[in-house]
């Protein structure tokens, strides 16, 4: 049911922190909006200082690398005013006019009013200074051609902050600015065009990531999270798995370990309620029903790999041994022919830090061979999809390659 709420009362359940922080300083402020914006995923490399930048991203036409954000006055952002850091996070604009490229998501930022991005700011600017300058970018002519980006942003980047919806709850509202503001979770899960844009009218129908799909996260109930119930994405979001709907890994497991297990129980269920509201879009890998290919356990390499390594943690039955992190059954991961993510995870691993042991995955990049992994995944495909996946030498050996670039 629709609620009408005042202007005021909607400014402020949108804008206002969680009622437990509400006499929070600035700082711890800014603190908790970096990890809702999960700023720390772009911003540090694997081992390196957080916020100190230098983390690459491949595009289509070179590779970028993440800028330093810590106070530092000669490699970072230390001698940034309040102006020149507002303009970079809503108008992807920094010091001295230099235009971004829309790897950093401003696109989304832009929704965020000017009191949560100098919170942000002064959070950064209480950190511990840190000497280090990026490796300088690789991206070929005329794309290193940054003036041009001011036409890219007067067609595709509308410089505006988000308006709450007066038809709507204060809680839809505070989902919707979560989502697509600091959040910018359409910024993943949302497909480009031919300009490297999100497609405004496929909003969170997925798109790929390198070696990762990011899955249709709309309303959709077949390709979607419409089925879902929501007390399911609520651990899905906050624990980084749902049994029987959804396991995270790769960069939405990074989301979940740096960004969403930190919001408060209020902001997690926001979100929810405002995914299931969004239009459905009908693309994508669909969930496969709860039932069991029973054919596929017919002797084979890939029955006996999965059995001589796998049921450790993932039982037959499509549940999981130790955890429920461990069940297979209801996954879309095992409902996609062509097996990305499952691909991705076997030569990834699964090993968040702020996961119990038994909720964490080993890599097998090194363990078994394209053949081998190839038969496992076609296994679990056939076994506890009904997408008759057929995974071959060559994808694993494809999928490698990515990993190791």
């Amino acid at each position: 049911m629709k609620h009408i709420h005042t202007v005021l009362g909607l400014l402020v359940g949108c804008f206002a922190l969680p009622s437990t922080a509400a006499e929070a300083t600035v700082v711890s402020k800014g603190e908790y909006l970096a990890r809702t914006a999960d700023c720390v995923a772009c911003h540090v490399v694997p081992g390196g200082k957080p916020y100190a930048g230098g983390l690459e991203f491949k595009l289509p036409f070179g590779s970028l690398y993440s800028p330093n954000i810590t106070p530092d006055k000669d490699t970072g952002i230390g001698d940034w005013s309040d102006d020149d850091f507002v303009n970079a996070v809503q108008r992807g604009v920094g010091k001295g006019g230099k235009h971004y490229y829309p790897a950093f998501p401003y696109t989304s930022y832009t929704l965020m009013s000017r009191e949560d991005i100098l919170a942000i700011k002064a959070y950064l600017f209480s950190l511990e200074p840190i000497s280090q300058r990026p490796p300088e970018n690789t991206i070929g002519f005329p794309f290193n051609q940054r003036w041009g980006m001011m036409f890219w942003n007067w067609i595709f980047a509308p410089d505006e902050r988000f308006v709450a919806d007066n038809q709507q709850s204060v809680e839809w509202n505070r989902g919707a600015y979560l989502v697509q503001g600091p959040g910018h979770c359409g910024e993943c899960h949302t497909p480009r065009n031919l300009f490297q844009a999100m497609d405004s009218g496929k909003f969170l129908a997925g798109a790929e990531l390198g070696n990762w799909q990011a899955y249709n996260i709309s309303s959709d109930r077949q390709h979607g999270i419409g089925e879902w119930p929501e007390e399911a994405l609520i651990s899905y979001l906050s624990k980084g798995y749902a049994p029987g709907y959804g396991g995270a890994g790769g960069p939405m497991a990074d989301a979940v370990e740096h960004s969403l297990r930190y919001l408060e129980p209020a902001d997690i269920k926001a979100i929810a309620v405002f995914l299931k509201s969004t239009a459905p879009q009908a693309q994508g890998v669909t969930r496969p029903v709860l039932a069991l290919n029973d054919a596929a356990l017919q002797k084979g390499q890939g029955t006996k790999l999965f059995n001589d390594t796998c049921v450790a943690c993932h039982l037959l039955d499509g549940s999981g041994r130790q955890s429920p992190a461990g069940g297979l059954a209801g996954l879309k991961t095992v409902n996609d022919p062509a097996g990305r993510n499952l691909i991705a995870t076997l030569l990834e691993g699964h090993t968040p830090n702020a996961a119990r042991a038994d909720q964490r995955m080993p890599d097998f990049a090194h363990s078994y061979n394209d053949a081998e992994l190839a038969a496992i995944s076609t296994f679990v495909l056939r076994r506890f999809g009904q997408s008759k996946g057929d995974i071959t030498p060559e994808d694993i050996s494809k999928s490698r390659e990515g990993a190791l670039h």
